[in-house]
Formats: structure tokens, C-alpha cells, sequence
């Protein structure tokens, strides 16, 4: 092959797409367009996330973070003190946080994809437990991943709030427990929020709020998909579409397109109609027994698990067994 068979037009060598950039345009060029919702978490879609978890609407924060409150004596007590709290998704590790006073974990390792907000969020943390042991990790839990030397092994318990493993399709979602059960060893376990099934209209409000966050933290998204792949959108040509899905007991999230239009990117393009979207987010809501079921298919048992009086969410602790 010659040296011009490998320049583009301008004579400057060809770049080959990055994973994340194939990842994106593989989704974009898909026969029905899609985005993983990791993608949501850049600087911006962090920060309006934040926002999202403070909205009336927006009821499994709060509910969470009450479970916890009324039940964390109980909840320490079945766990014990001490050993390693790995906090997936950690955000800005207020939900860890309100822990640590009952927990008392040797060491704390808040995991991520959004880096720099991470890192900010530890070394405020830090100032306020300094005798806590605390590694930040960035990773992508889409990717193959594992835990480095630094990660203590001893009574590793994965911290998982936010009902985040709905995320994930079902099948996926078991994969994801049995490797969170083989990271665990011998005496660690799982500590995990699920957003319970309940009555429609409440879970869809909850993901299309009044003030329009939601929606801005779904468009967001172009944004960091132009800045990643070089795309061309402008946000204000779609509009946010959630609803839940009844038979598939899931919320989803949605991008539609205002009107026909072709989007462009480096070396590809993807045409739109009118009222075509870009399936963004899946959140599967679960009943407790299903959830339960789907832990000791993974590899855990001797669950717990802590409720709000509606029966709207759940907190569950279960061991490796």
C-alpha cells in the first residue's frame, strides 16, 4: 500500500476512531439509534443529575437516602465494621458519606467514568474523614474492568445506590452480579438500591419533571456526543420522550427528532425522519422477589432488605456465598 493510500485528502495520516468514537457510531448507525446512558455523565450531565435527585418528581433519591437514614444501625449491624466499601458510580460520594459513621470502612474506593468530578468529590471527602483510606478510580463498567492492587481485599462490600443496576438489561444485569460476586471474595457482599414496580404515572413523572431537568440532562447528551465523535447535532432540533414500558417493566428514555435532518460526522452521516429517536436509557423497575431471585442467581444470599412504608423503594444488603 502507498503513503497516500493512508493520508486523507489533505495529506495528514489518517486517525483511526478511538473505542468510544466506534462505540458511538456503531449506536448511531444502528437500524434503531441508541447511546449508552454512560455517555449522560460528562462535567455538565453530572452536575444536572445532581439537579435531577433534588426534584419533587424525583422521588428514588429521597426515598433512598430515608431508608438509609431510619435503617443504617440495622443496616451496619448485619454488615459490621470496617473492610473496603467500593462505591460504583459514586457521583460526588454523598451517599457513601453518610455512611462511614456507622460503617467505619478501612478504606473507601468510589468508582466512576466522569474522572474530574470524581476526583473533586474525594478530596473534599477527605478533608472531612482523614483517616479513611480512599482510592478513586475511573472506570467504564460497559468495558471489561477489574480492580487494581490498590483495592484492599479484605471484606470488599460493593455499594450500589440509585437503583443504577436498572441500567442494565436483565441478562446483563445478572453478568454484571456475578462478577461484582467474584470481586467480592471470601466475606464481602453487596449493599444495593432498587427502585420497586409502582403505579405509572409516578414513575413517569419521575424521569419528565415539570421544570424540564430531565429533558436537559437527556439533550445533554448530544452535546457530549458531538464533543466525543465530532457529530454535528444541535440540541434544539430534539425533544425528550420517558415513559414506561409495561411489558418490559422498564422506564425509557428517549431523543426525538423535531424534523428530517442528517447528522454528520467524520467519514459518516445518519439521516433522520421526523419523529425518529435515539433510545438513550433503560430503567428496569423490579418487584422484590424477582430482585431477590436474581441476587442468588448471582451468587448471593442471606439477604436483607429495608423498605419505605409505600413500598416504593429498597435497600439489600446480601453476602457472597
Amino acid at each position: 500500500m502507498s503513503d497516500i493510500d493512508n493520508e486523507n485528502n489533505c495529506g495528514t495520516p489518517a486517525v483511526a476512531p478511538s473505542p468510544i468514537q466506534q462505540e458511538l457510531a456503531a449506536g448511531l448507525l444502528a437500524d434503531k439509534a441508541t447511546t449508552s446512558p454512560k455517555y449522560f455523565y460528562d462535567a455538565v450531565g453530572s452536575v444536572l443529575f445532581e439537579a435531577i435527585c433534588v426534584l419533587p418528581e424525583y422521588y428514588p433519591t429521597r426515598t433512598e437516602a430515608s431508608i438509609i437514614s431510619e435503617y443504617l444501625s440495622d443496616i451496619a449491624h448485619a454488615i459490621g465494621p470496617g473492610g473496603t466499601l467500593i462505591d460504583l458510580g459514586a457521583g460526588n460520594c454523598a451517599k457513601a458519606a453518610r455512611l462511614f459513621p456507622q460503617l467505619h470502612p478501612d478504606q473507601y474506593v468510589p468508582i466512576d467514568i466522569s474522572v474530574d468530578h470524581l476526583r473533586e468529590a474525594v478530596g473534599r471527602l477527605q478533608q472531612r474523614f482523614p483517616h479513611i483510606e480512599m482510592t478513586a478510580l475511573g472506570i467504564d463498567f460497559s468495558q471489561d474492568w477489574s480492580l487494581p492492587s490498590e483495592v484492599r481485599n479484605e471484606r470488599r462490600l460493593f455499594f450500589y445506590p440509585g437503583s443504577s443496576i436498572g441500567n442494565f438489561e436483565p441478562e446483563m444485569a445478572l453478568a454484571f452480579l456475578k462478577q461484582l460476586r467474584v470481586l467480592c471474595g471470601n466475606g464481602g457482599g453487596i449493599l444495593i438500591g432498587i427502585d420497586l414496580i409502582k403505579e405509572h404515572a409516578v414513575l413517569n413523572a419521575a424521569y419528565d419533571d415539570d421544570l424540564g431537568v430531565t429533558a436537559a440532562f437527556n439533550l445533554n447528551v448530544l452535546r457530549h456526543i458531538n464533543q466525543q465523535l465530532g457529530t454535528d447535532f444541535d440540541v434544539h432540533q430534539w425533544q425528550h420522550r420517558a415513559f414506561f414500558n409495561a411489558d418490559k417493566s422498564r422506564i425509557e428514555m428517549h431523543l426525538e427528532a423535531r424534523s428530517e435532518m442528517t447528522i454528520r460526522w467524520p467519514g459518516e452521516h445518519r439521516h433522520f425522519i421526523r419523529g425518529e429517536r435515539i433510545h438513550t436509557e433503560n430503567s428496569y423497575k423490579y418487584s422484590l422477589d424477582s430482585f431477590l431471585a436474581l441476587l442468588n442467581a448471582a451468587g448471593f444470599g442471606q439477604s436483607r432488605h429495608w423498605t419505605d412504608d409505600a413500598g416504593w423503594f429498597a435497600v439489600v444488603y446480601a453476602k457472597a456465598i
